[in-house]
């Protein structure tokens, strides 16, 4: 069937359907793969632009970039008097998507279980999402330009760590009874008010920040109930918090600053009760453009799972296990309302080749993904033949675009100690590619994990090139050369992955070879470990190759002894 590529799943055969204009037999636009979805249908899309708006009536689907690395996907309905999205008795999972809309609402969704991840959405007049019934999960997600941010009736469900900005009219409005839980959010340069609640409304913010609002930061009226809990309200042209009479609920610990008088106005018959922080509390610091971490705990423990299987590196292990721990407490610690230290996911892995370098750097950046630290976990390695220009302005060029490439994961530059070496003769550009990612890192702090890769004492060297570069990777992980007996361990899996044994008397000659060997500059580790397991299949094959009849099954699996020593004496 045409678009449809068969997806396995414990109970179920989940359907994917891919959208790609340019691909023979997939769906040529979004809404043809809807038609043609079932329930629990997975719709991949394609990276690029979809001239498009989509409807979504009784059905469970979930929307994705088809791009492993999160490449963008843009449906864009601002030439179409209709929302980009519209779901009506659906559950609706969108993921990674820019979402655009002229003069309606970008989202709008009734009776619809509704879920926003890592989504940019942008309208020129309406919401940028309305939902009625239902329910709402927005995690991560950007709505600017829009007439109201988020528009929340009669439904329950979580806004967190979002972004909602110079919208023309309220931020948020929760009403008739709706007690959305919204935590870690931004609201900024709103026309009018920043959270509006009334009808009724029982929603509990907790750790958000509102600030620069035409009128007051938080107004509550109709005999609504919320509570605001250790917020940053400031900057308002109105007052920082309003309650109307016969409102309830409660304000706590909340730090409201440089708004209009009263800072907290509760009119007489309403019933909130008022916690004022205490006097040494530290101040909050909400909104400081750090993503909060939220993400997937079983993916973080199977990512960690992993990366404990890797032979050896027990140093390294526990260096990335403390920087997760740390990630993970600092969530708890911004949900919660508590202040957090700024936290750079910039590294330096200093060590000899061959010691897992690339691989330890794969697996962090799936965790700062899966942690929801970073958007994406797209991985971009590079070498200073891919960072550096041939003349002025071209060095620029290229590492803006490499840079822009691995944003939203994480960029791997090999042998960085490279770009702080004038390589021959004339004009080099190295120090222009480091200037360029120097100030690059500062733009993008909470968007990308850049990892300097390369020797212990040559590192020291990198760092040194440009002053910004120890501000911004204030954090060395050491790669230890592997032993002789992780070495041989390395062996044997090479040997068990292309269904080969180990003969029983290899091991210790192999054991008592790496243990000969130098470990000068020149020695590779892993990589010596894997051309000593090429050429000893090699030395298998040739031996085989001569025996003048077909070799048997435990022939053809066993590297002996003297396949070995055909390499190691050679």
């Amino acid at each position: 069937m045409r678009g449809h590529l068969p997806s396995s799943a414990p109970g179920a055969v989940i359907r994917t359907l891919l959208v790609s204009p340019q691909q023979r037999g997939a769906y040529a636009t979004i809404g043809d793969a809807l038609a043609a979805a079932t329930d629990d249908s997975v719709i991949a899309v394609a990276p690029g632009t979809y001239a498009e708006a989509i409807f979504v009536t009784g059905k469970r689907l979930k929307l994705v970039s088809s791009d492993p690395s999160g490449g963008a996907v843009t449906l864009d309905a601002s030439a179409i008097p209709y929302p980009a999205v519209s779901a009506r008795n659906a559950t609706l999972t969108i993921e990674g998507f820019t979402l655009v809309a002229a003069d309606a609402p970008v989202v709008t969704a009734r009776g619809t279980q509704l879920a926003l991840h890592a989504c940019d959405l942008t309208a020129r007049f309406g919401p940028g999402v309305d939902l009625a019934g239902g329910s709402i999960d927005l995690r991560k997600c950007t709505i600017t330009g829009a007439q109201y941010g988020v528009v929340v009736e009669d439904a329950p469900g979580t806004i967190d760590d979002c972004q909602i900005s110079e919208v023309a009219e309220d931020g948020i409005i929760v009403r008739i009874g709706a007690d959305p839980v919204i935590t870690a959010t931004v609201v900024r340069g709103c026309g009018r008010r920043g959270v509006y609640v009334y009808q009724f409304g029982k929603p509990t913010l907790e750790g958000c920040e509102v600030t620069q609002t035409g009128d007051a930061g938080v107004v509550v009226a109709h005999q609504s109930s919320p509570t605001i809990r250790r917020c940053k309200i400031h900057d308002t042209q109105g007052v920082g918090v309003s309650v109307a009479r016969g409102c309830g609920g409660a304000i706590e610990e909340c730090q409201i600053e440089n708004t209009g008088v009263p800072a907290v106005d509760i009119a007489e018959g309403a019933t909130t009760t008022l916690v004022t922080a205490r006097p040494d509390a530290p101040p909050l610091t909400i909104g400081d453009g750090a993503p909060a971490a939220g993400g997937d705990a079983a993916a973080v423990e199977a990512l960690l799972g992993e990366l404990e299987t890797m032979v050896g590196l027990a140093g390294v292990k526990d260096e990335v296990r403390a920087l997760i721990d740390e990630i993970q407490v600092n969530e708890w610690r911004r949900s919660a309302g508590l202040s957090v230290g700024a936290m750079s996911h910039h590294l330096v892995f200093a060590g000899a080749p061959g010691t897992g370098k690339t691989t330890v750097a794969r697996i962090y950046g799936k965790l700062l993904a899966a942690l929801g630290v970073l958007p994406k976990g797209a991985f971009k390695e590079v070498s200073r033949r891919d960072l550096v220009g041939q003349y002025l302005g071209h060095t620029a060029e290229k590492t803006s675009a490499a840079f822009e490439e691995a944003r939203g994961g994480v960029l791997f530059i090999d042998e960085a100690y490279t770009l702080s070496r004038t390589m021959g003769s004339g004009g080099d550009f190295g120090q222009e590619s480091i200037d360029t990612l120097v100030k690059l890192m500062e733009d993008h702090r909470h968007e990308i994990a850049v990892i300097a890769a390369g020797y212990t004492a040559e590192m020291d060297e990198f760092i040194s090139a440009n002053p910004g570069l120890a501000s911004r990777f204030t954090k060395t992980i050491v790669f230890e050369n592997y032993s002789p007996e992780e070495l041989v361990r390395i062996v044997r899996r090479m040997c068990a992955a292309d269904d080969y044994v180990l003969g029983d008397d290899v091991e210790p000659v192999l054991l008592r070879h790496f243990a000969a060997v130098e470990r000068d500059a020149n020695f590779g580790n892993a990589r010596d470990a894997r051309k000593l397991f090429e050429s000893v299949r090699k030395a298998q094959a040739q031996r085989l190759r001569v025996l003048g009849r077909r070799p048997s099954l435990d022939e053809l699996r066993i590297l002996q002894l003297a396949d070995l020593e055909a390499v190691v004496t050679a």
